[in-house]
């Protein structure tokens, strides 16, 4: 399968897209720019500045949404009334990268270096009450966080170790029994941001591999979607019946010319349907 190319290249670093009803459709960050851009009807991007660094988000249950934001989190409510909390860190050298919303309606997210220095990241919980912990410490480009569709499974990437992990989670216990669920092959790209699907397979952006792969709840390899730009960041379903799979892509590193489409947005309707995008209750 082949995705569609969206739009034209909208985004430098094109990341985190999620689709909510709640903001009328898919909205993705152009990471270094520090936007959050909302797709219209008519496809134009509407964008919003929001920090030097907007690395993810997830809509909130009462309205607005929660951003990942250089140091930290902001939080946007139903009117657009935007409000940054404490930076978690003082290290200009470390910035948010990638997240997802959890069953319970915490907020996960992952830092990691500017210069992608090994075990230089943490992974975050941001509670409803606003309480933030480390979850996981000593990890290099945290990436990838979704949970299965009964919650007790939570899918993650660190991105240089070229694998898919696999946590068990409960509200009580958070992310325990870490364990390889999937390994890439360096050759065919690096894992990056991932979705899952509602029969419970996983979608796996790959960065520099030109594709986003499906593999079934047991790790098997069933589906492969061609994205005609190399460098591929992440996923989500979205649309009315949650059947189109949105596809975010880079330009980052990219020589003027150099891979033309790199910075749009794809899609592709694989045939299975999504789940619909976990709010942070906060």
């Amino acid at each position: 399968m082949r995705a569609e190319q969206l739009t034209d290249p909208i985004t430098f670093h094109g990341e985190g897209p999620v689709w909510s009803p709640a903001w009328g459709g898919l909205r993705v960050v152009d990471l270094f720019a520090g936007d959050v851009l909302t797709l219209t009807d008519d496809g134009e991007p509407v964008r919003r500045h929001v920090d030097s660094i907007a690395a993810a988000l997830r809509p909130r249950s009462a309205g607005g949404a929660v951003v990942a934001i250089e140091r930290g989190f902001a939080l946007e409510d139903a009117d657009g009334t935007l409000t940054r909390l404490p930076e978690l860190w003082s290290d200009p050298g470390v910035r948010m990268n990638d997240g997802g919303a959890a069953p319970d309606g915490s907020f996960y997210c992952g830092s990691m270096g500017y210069d992608q220095a090994t075990g230089a990241g943490s992974l975050y919980r941001l509670a409803p009450d606003g309480t933030v912990t480390v979850e996981l410490a000593g990890v290099t480009i945290s990436n990838g966080l979704e949970w299965s569709p009964d919650g007790t499974l939570a899918y993650y990437n660190d991105t240089p170790t070229g694998r898919v992990d696999v946590f068990d989670w409960a509200p009580d216990t958070g992310l325990t029994g870490r364990r390889t669920f999937a390994e890439i092959p360096e050759a065919d790209g690096y894992p990056d941001g991932l979705t899952v699907d509602g029969d419970g397979g996983v979608w796996v952006a790959l960065y520099a591999g030109g594709a986003v792969r499906r593999y079934s709840p047991e790790g098997v390899l069933d589906e492969v979607i061609e994205v005609a730009a190399g460098r591929v960041t992440a996923c989500t379903f979205g649309g009315a019946d949650l059947r189109q799979l949105f596809i975010t892509t880079s330009r980052e590193d990219l020589a003027a010319g150099e891979d033309p489409l790199a910075g749009s947005i794809f899609v592709a309707t694989p045939g299975v349907t999504g789940l619909p995008a976990r709010t942070f209750a906060g």
